[in-house]
């Protein structure tokens, strides 16, 4: 390192005692011998050795020899800057190829080592770059043949990318790059268009080619070069959830065989120690047997009541349902916050069967376990659109993969839990034409949907 920061400070030294050099001889020239001599030949006066006069002849004379002197010394230096300044400006347009030459004439010891660590800069951007090509491109391609439709939005709505599945369910395989969401979205299935303008994650159906497929969308916000830009995420549910209803049938099986035999099996015992006391005259016992007879069938009556209940859902009866009266007995069985105002006009609706799918959601906002006095019910219903009824906790909301399975029957992620609570307010909501959503709330929390048309 000192020996390279010599070799500069040497070339620097020499060019000023060159200068230094040259100016005293030239002085020397000019006042002492030999132009003093020969003006006095001449018979013209002698200018003072530190006079003006020489002083600024010998300045006048040295300016030439400055000037070449200090283009030597620096001709080096502006090549390389001038290799330096291409060079960077091919890495400003992304090309990493350009180097600047090793060697150079009259080229120091710095400039050759800055030299030698520019073209191996050149050379680890040019690898980092291909690796970062490679590395697009394997993502590009995985992207690509996900079966997971990706659309890449930017913050006026024009698609930016997106990959093979988004382009088949949404324009038939055609690209999509530049288009504006809002025109895509007004050729898509109502149900589509729908989910894609709301607000929130969750499921949504949709009749593809007379058969019927279920989506779960999901959005997220990001920044891409220093801009806002939306992902939008459909993934088809369909077959995940034909295999987990196939599960949820096997686990409510499981569920009813084990109560079945946990009450048959007492019954059982109970009928036999009954018609042994009988045969032996010890009538004084079998009002308890009986007793506990019948407290295991009521069990089991109510147990099976329950999946019947979701089993067999009449058809709505809707009818024109005030709000005053509808949520004071709804507040009867579990306590909520009223957020806003009730709507003016009357719901039109099946009350009994709402008040039921409400009720299960209130429930399950209890036993989130978040705060009560969070939970807030929040009704509505503008002019002419959908009626919205949404139950709001402040638990800790669920995973993307409960998200997916959360409305299925029998799915349930509490030990003692059914699994019917949400899957008959979904039967009950599509029942009357709607539809059940459910979506994290910012902040945490969950909120619940149920949407019917007017």
């Amino acid at each position: 390192m000192l020996h390279r920061l010599n070799s500069l400070r040497m070339r620097l030294a020499l060019g000023l005692a060159t200068m230094g050099g040259a100016g005293l001889a030239l002085h020397a020239a000019l006042s002492v011998w030999p132009l003093p001599q020969l003006l006095k030949l001449a018979g013209h006066p002698t200018p003072a050795p530190w006079g003006g006069t020489a002083l600024t002849l010998t300045g006048l004379a040295l300016l030439p020899l400055a000037w070449w002197l200090a283009g030597t010394l620096t001709a080096p230096l502006s090549r390389l800057l001038r290799a330096l300044e291409g060079a960077v400006l091919s890495y400003h347009d992304g090309e990493f190829g350009s180097s600047v030459a090793a060697q150079a004439p009259g080229a120091s010891t710095e400039m050759l080592s800055l030299m030698r660590l520019h073209s191996e800069l050149g050379q680890a951007l040019r690898e980092q770059r291909q690796h970062l090509a490679q590395r697009e491109l394997l993502l590009d391609t995985v992207v690509q043949n996900t079966p997971v439709a990706l659309l890449l939005s930017d913050a006026s709505g024009h698609v930016v990318y997106t990959n093979i599945a988004a382009r088949q369910l949404l324009a038939e395989g055609r690209s999509l790059q530049g288009s504006h969401l809002d025109r895509l979205l007004e050729r898509a299935p109502a149900a589509l268009r729908e989910a894609m303008e709301g607000g929130e994650d969750g499921l949504f159906s949709v009749d593809i080619e007379g058969t019927e497929e279920r989506f779960h969308l999901s959005r997220r916000q990001f920044q891409l070069q220093g801009r806002p830009h939306r992902l939008h995420l459909l993934r088809r549910m369909t077959r995940e959830l034909s295999r987990q209803e196939v599960a949820s049938w096997k686990r409510v099986i499981r569920v009813i065989s084990h109560e079945l035999n946990n009450s048959l099996a007492p019954i059982s015992s109970l009928s036999h120690s009954g018609a042994e006391l009988a045969r032996r005259g010890q009538t004084e016992r079998l009002p308890q047997v009986f007793a506990s007879i019948g407290e295991r069938a009521a069990h089991l009556h109510d147990f099976l009541s329950g999946y019947a209940q979701f089993a067999k859902l009449p058809a709505p009866q809707p009818g024109v349902v005030a709000w005053a009266p509808f949520l004071e007995r709804l507040a009867a069985h579990y306590a909520f916050v009223l957020e806003g105002e009730a709507p003016t006009d009357p719901g039109r609706f099946d009350a009994a069967q709402i008040e039921q799918a409400l009720i299960n959601l209130l429930k399950n906002a209890h036993e989130s376990g978040g705060n009560p006095a969070d939970i807030r019910l929040q009704i509505q219903s503008p002019r002419g659109r959908e009626l919205r009824l949404e139950v709001l906790d402040r638990g800790p909301g669920m995973s993307e993969t409960v998200l997916a399975q959360a409305l299925l029957p029998f799915y349930s992620t509490k030990r003692s839990g059914t699994g019917l609570g949400l899957a008959l307010a979904r039967e009950i909501a599509e029942a009357h034409g709607g539809r059940i959503t459910l979506a994290n709330r910012s902040g945490g929390g969950l909120g619940v949907s149920l949407i019917l048309p007017r």
